[in-house]
Parts: structure tokens; C-alpha cells; sequence
């Protein structure tokens, strides 16, 4: 497991609950916004300052960070959305982000 393991599986498990409430539509787009900059914040705080110079896990960070500008352009994409179709094909494309995010947490966990 990764020195940092639990900082990434705290972040794995908010972004878990987070999926599961964008799959549940229990949230609208302002709390979904509210979500991810919460995760941002997380991830800004806790796992950024890990960094300790090129690594995998390092590799890892620099893509979660990526992700986690998509997870923002998404909801902007999702709050813009008119049609109930559209408005449905951009939770999916949240919650597939969310996954990828939560598997990259994984893998970090296991360098």
C-alpha cells in the first residue's frame, strides 16, 4: 500500500458517496457544483501536498487533477442542459469521471 494510502482512500470514499448520490439524482446542479468543490478542496489540502517529486503516485496526482477540471466542465455542460435526455447523458459522464477518479485511488493504494 501506498505510504499515503488512507488520504487516498478517505478521497475514494467521498468520491464513492458523491457518485452514489449523482447515480440517485439526489442532487441538482448547484449541489453538485457544492460536491466538487469540496473534493477539490480535499484534494487541494490533503493529497496534493504529498507530493514528493516524480513517483507513480505522483503521475497519479497530476491525472486526478485533470480529472477533477473535467468533473467541473461536466457540470457546467450538465447545468446547461435543457433536455431531461441531455441533463441524464451528462450525469452519466459525471458519474464515469467519478469512477475513473475513485479507480486512479486505487491504484495509488496499491503502488
Amino acid at each position: 500500500m501506498s505510504f499515503h494510502g488512507d488520504k487516498y482512500q478517505t478521497f475514494a470514499t467521498l468520491l464513492e458517496q458523491f457518485r452514489s448520490q449523482v447515480v440517485s439524482q439526489q442532487l441538482d446542479a448547484r449541489g453538485i457544483q457544492q460536491q466538487i468543490m469540496l473534493l477539490k478542496q480535499f484534494f487541494q489540502q490533503q493529497i496534493l501536498p504529498l507530493d514528493e517529486g516524480p513517483s507513480p503516485e505522483q503521475s497519479y496526482r497530476t491525472e486526478m487533477s485533470k480529472q477533477l477540471h473535467l468533473l467541473e466542465i461536466d457540470t457546467i455542460f450538465f447545468q446547461g442542459a435543457r433536455q431531461a435526455a441531455t441533463a441524464a447523458g451528462r450525469l452519466t459522464a459525471i458519474s464515469d469521471r467519478l469512477t475513473k477518479l475513485i479507480e486512479y485511488c486505487h491504484a495509488v493504494t496499491k503502488l
